[in-house]
């Protein structure tokens, strides 16, 4: 991207790419030890986390981290009532360069972790990675998919409608059948 801010997604999904269950529960199969340690590295590493209101990563160190939360229920930006570093952002009134710069933030890397709604917005805005990790046993019918169009396509064939590509898998787990896989648009772009 031509922005200094680099934008990496994140997210774990069911064989069938929900990222939760029905009423917005992330079951056990989903907690595989390895994806919330490299998660956790990313978040650490991030200049800003971003996310919708029903997504949080729920960490110890989650209240210290700025963070945008994508909502329609202000018009622009407003602060967060509760979060001190947080900010409510309404991405049809402001930019997301302009929303991070009213944070602080002019450089370094935005964690976006969720949910699907927010997943589409950065496909447009475009990702500089999008780390894609998948809980091969696990399977959630019914469940909160990673993008609105899954399960008619694989979060695979959504990003690839986007220009990104897959680098190669890593096994985070062989006995959970659980792999990473980080899709980045081709060299150049």
């Amino acid at each position: 991207m031509s922005q200094h801010v680099r934008i990496e997604g994140y997210a774990i999904v069911s064989a069938d790419g929900m990222l939760a269950d029905f009423d917005r529960k992330i079951p056990d199969g989903l907690k595989i030890d390895a994806d919330v340690r490299f998660f956790k590295q990313g978040l650490d590493r991030a200049a800003i986390v971003v996310h919708g209101r029903n997504s949080h990563e729920q960490q110890a160190s989650s209240d210290q981290r700025r963070r945008l939360i994508v909502t329609h229920r202000v018009a622009a930006l407003a602060a967060h009532p509760a979060i001190r570093l947080a900010l409510l952002w309404n991405p049809t009134g402001v930019s997301f360069a302009d929303a991070c710069r009213a944070t602080g933030v002019t450089k370094g890397m935005a964690a976006v972790i969720g949910g699907a709604e927010v997943f589409r917005l950065f496909l447009k805005i475009g990702f500089d990675a999008f780390h894609l990790s998948r809980a091969r046993k696990v399977r959630l019918p019914g469940g909160r998919p990673v993008f609105p169009e899954v399960p008619g396509l694989t979060p695979e064939q959504v990003l690839a409608s986007q220009g990104l590509r897959p680098g190669p898998v890593q096994v985070l787990d062989a006995e959970a059948e659980a792999t990473l896989v980080t899709w980045e648009p081709p060299p150049g772009d």
